[in-house]
C-alpha cells in the first residue's frame, strides 16, 4: 500500500490545565498542568491528539509524493496515525479519509485559511447561554467584567494639527443611512408581501448582468462587488412569514431570479432557525433568514492557494449585509446580519459540502415590532422616537 501524509496539518503544542486535590493537600496550587500535542487536518475538521512519535513519523512523510509504507520502521505508528486520517493511504479502508483529503487539494486552499475555516465552526453553541454564563449581556456589564475597551475614536499626532473637514447638508442617502440599525425586534405575525420579499432578493443577491467569455466560463455583475466578479456567495433562505409562499428551504438561484425548494428540515423550521442563530431568539424569527454559503471552489479557481482568497470572501459578505441593511431600511423593514451561527447543523441540513462550500454568516429581514422588546443600538433615535416627557 502506498502512504503520503495529509495535505494541511498543523501541529500546535498544548498545555492543559486541570484541577487535582491531591496536590493541593500535598501543599501545592493544586493545578495539574500536562503537555502534548494537537494535530490540525483541516480535512478532518476535528482535533486530534498525537505523540512524539507520531509527530516525528508525520514530519518525514511527504504531503504529495507517494511511498510504500513497507519502507517505515514503526508500522504501530503508521496503523495508529492512518487510522485518525493524518496519514492517507491507498488502501479500501482508508478511502473516506483520502478522499476527504483529495477534496481539499482539488479546492485549492490556502492552508492557514482552510485551517481557520474548519476549527471555527459550530456545532451546538449557545451565543445566549455564553453571556449569561460570563456576565455580559449588556454594555454596563462588559465594562465591569473586561474593564475598558480601547478608545471609541482614536486620535494620531498633536490634536491642535487637526484639519476640520466641512459638514455637509444631508440629503436623502444621509437620511436612509441614519436608519440603518440592526433590528432585534421583529413583528412575527406580519405577513411579509411576496413582492416586497422578491424586491429585497433581487436588490442584493441577483445578477444584474454577466460577461460570458465561454460556454463554461461567466462572471457576473451584482449591487455587491466581490473579488474577481466571480460572486461565490449562495443565498439559502429560510422563509417564515411571506405571503403566497411556503414556509420552509430554499436556494436563490442569482442568475434566473428564481427560488429552488429544498428538502424539509427533520425539525420544526422555527428550531432549526434558532439553532441556526445560536439561540439568539431576537433573530430566529425575522420573517426571512439568509445563509451566505460561499463556494470556495469558485473563488479559489482564479486564487489559487491565495494568502487573501478567504479575507476576499469575507469581504464580499460584510458589502452584501449592507446592501441588504439599506435596501431593508430604504423599504420601510429591519434587517441584521450575525456571524454567531451554528454551521454544522446548516450545513447538514442543506447538503453543503464543508471542504468546498460552507456556511458563513446569516442575515434576515422583515416587519420590525412596535415596541423594543430586545434592546437595540439607536443611539440618534433615527428609529426609535423617544417621546420628550415634557
Amino acid at each position: 500500500m502506498k502512504v503520503r501524509r495529509c495535505k494541511v496539518l498543523y501541529l500546535e503544542p498544548r498545555e492543559e490545565v486541570g484541577f487535582d486535590l491531591e496536590m493541593l493537600l500535598a501543599g501545592g496550587n493544586g493545578l495539574r498542568r500536562e503537555l502534548g500535542w494537537v494535530a490540525l487536518a483541516p480535512h478532518l475538521g476535528v482535533e486530534i491528539r498525537v505523540d512524539a512519535a507520531e509527530c516525528e513519523l508525520l514530519g518525514s512523510l511527504s504531503p504529495d509524493e507517494w511511498i510504500d509504507s513497507g519502507t517505515l520502521a514503526d508500522a504501530g505508528v503508521l496503523k495508529s496515525l492512518l487510522k485518525k486520517g493524518l496519514i492517507v493511504g491507498t488502501g479500501k479502508r482508508h478511502a473516506i479519509h483520502r478522499e476527504c483529503d483529495e477534496i481539499l487539494r482539488g479546492v485549492h486552499w490556502h492552508p492557514l485559511a482552510a485551517t481557520l475555516h474548519a476549527f471555527t465552526r459550530w456545532q451546538e453553541a449557545d451565543a445566549v447561554q455564553a453571556m449569561q454564563d460570563t456576565g455580559t449581556e449588556t454594555a454596563g456589564e462588559l465594562r465591569q467584567v473586561l474593564g475598558a475597551p480601547p478608545v471609541e475614536a482614536m486620535g494620531r499626532g498633536d490634536e491642535k494639527q487637526r484639519i476640520p473637514l466641512p459638514r455637509t447638508a444631508r440629503t436623502d442617502f444621509d437620511h436612509l443611512l441614519a436608519r440603518r440599525a440592526t433590528c432585534r425586534n421583529f413583528d412575527a405575525e406580519r405577513p411579509l408581501p411576496y413582492a416586497l420579499f422578491a424586491q429585497l432578493i433581487e436588490r442584493v443577491f441577483a445578477a444584474q448582468s454577466h460577461v460570458r467569455v465561454s460556454d463554461d466560463t461567466v462572471f457576473l455583475k451584482k449591487t455587491s462587488p466581490s473579488g474577481g466578479g466571480l460572486h461565490p456567495v449562495e443565498a439559502y433562505l429560510i422563509v417564515q412569514n411571506v405571503e403566497g409562499l411556503a414556509p420552509g428551504l430554499y436556494h436563490y438561484h442569482a442568475t434566473t431570479h428564481a427560488l429552488e425548494p429544498l428538502p424539509s428540515p427533520e425539525q420544526p423550521l422555527y428550531d432549526l432557525a434558532l439553532q441556526a442563530v445560536a439561540q439568539q431568539d431576537w433573530f430566529a424569527n425575522a420573517h426571512v433568514m439568509a445563509l451566505m454559503a460561499p463556494r470556495y471552489d469558485r473563488s479559489f479557481w482564479k486564487y489559487r492557494n491565495h494568502a487573501k482568497a478567504y479575507r476576499a470572501i469575507t469581504l464580499e459578505a460584510g458589502h452584501l449585509s449592507q446592501t441588504l441593511y439599506l435596501s431593508a431600511t430604504e423599504a420601510g423593514l429591519g434587517a441584521y446580519i450575525t456571524c454567531a451561527i451554528n454551521e454544522v447543523p446548516l450545513e447538514q441540513v442543506l447538503g453543503l459540502d464543508r471542504l468546498s462550500e460552507g456556511a458563513l454568516a446569516i442575515c434576515g429581514f422583515g416587519w420590525r415590532g412596535e415596541e423594543m422588546v430586545t434592546m437595540e443600538l439607536d443611539p440618534a433615535g433615527e428609529v426609535w422616537r423617544i417621546e420628550d416627557p415634557s
